[in-house]
């Protein structure tokens, strides 16, 4: 990064504060300065860079196009170092532990297991965040990931939690008078996903079928997921620990599994973790040696 050519960090905020208030008044407010200051540091900024970052010929200021994307990349910018700033002071030690997975973990592991934690830690505050999308990790925000996969995430720190197969699997009256031998005999059936993954398209590809489905595809939460194979809604490819007991007990058909070397991990930004987090990640090891040592 060239620092001489960047303009000064106090015309920087004056510019960054007057676009999260709105007014040079607001802005000096917020900074302890007159508004006079703000303009002034507004102008001498407009001069560095050669663009007008604020439209002046209305009553009141607004952003041209060059203002709001330089707001934009300001406002995460500083939100990135005030939140790192809280992270590496301990200034953060009373906001809620922030952790994401996916709704199929959060119901199935996680929930049934998490009055231990809340015994043991009644002090702490936490948030569980089910989503399948894949959120970033950042200081001030998201602590833990709870993810399957094989470990690798550029950038982040993973530790295996446990390893499972993934299965395809259905209950038995779906597949009742159809021979099942490969992956391509299941294209006719309808078909169960979790909300916002593509689990049945990317196994089947995987597998070399290229022909649509047939049967028709049907999305819905990953805490619902199970109730639907039950019912017979049609095939799912999932983690075999969350059908393990069901395919015991006949309720669901163990199609095809797929051993690899996947798992869900424990996903974290590297360098230590602040005292809560710590907490949290070491009891989610301790419950899954305990659920491993009763399999």
């Amino acid at each position: 990064m060239n620092w001489l050519s960047m303009p000064p960090l106090t015309a920087l905020r004056a510019f960054a504060a007057l676009a999260d208030t709105g007014s040079t008044s607001a802005a000096g407010e917020a900074l302890n300065v007159s508004h006079a200051a703000i303009s002034q540091q507004i102008k001498a900024l407009e001069a560095h860079m050669g663009v007008s970052l604020v439209d002046r010929s209305g009553r009141e200021l607004s952003l041209t196009r060059e203002g709001r994307d330089l707001a934009d990349a300001l406002r995460a910018g500083f939100g990135s170092i005030a939140r790192t700033i809280e992270s590496l002071t301990g200034a953060d030690a009373d906001r809620p532990l922030q952790i994401t997975t996916t709704p199929s973990f959060a119901a199935h592991w996680l929930m049934p297991r998490l009055s231990d934690f809340r015994q043991a830690h009644p002090d702490i505050d936490i948030m569980i965040d089910p989503t399948p999308q894949v959120t970033r990790l950042e200081p001030g925000g998201l602590d833990i990931a709870i993810r399957y996969g094989t470990g690798h995430w550029p950038g982040l720190d993973a530790h295996l939690l446990f390893r499972s197969p993934i299965v395809a699997v259905a209950a038995p009256d779906l597949v009742r008078d159809r021979q099942v031998s490969e992956p391509a005999d299941l294209i006719g059936l309808p078909w169960l996903q979790e909300y916002g993954t593509n689990e049945a398209s990317d196994w089947l590809r995987k597998r070399g079928v290229c022909k649509d489905r047939e049967g028709g595809l049907t999305q819905v939460p990953g805490n619902l997921l199970l109730d639907g194979l039950r019912n017979g809604y049609g095939v799912a490819v999932t983690v075999h620990d969350w059908v393990c007991q069901d395919i015991a007990a006949g309720r669901l058909l163990e199609l095809f599994r797929d051993e690899g070397e996947a798992g869900y991990y424990i996903v974290t930004r590297p360098g230590p973790l602040r005292p809560n987090a710590r907490a949290f990640a070491a009891w989610l090891r301790r419950q899954a040696a305990l659920a491993t040592g009763m399999k």
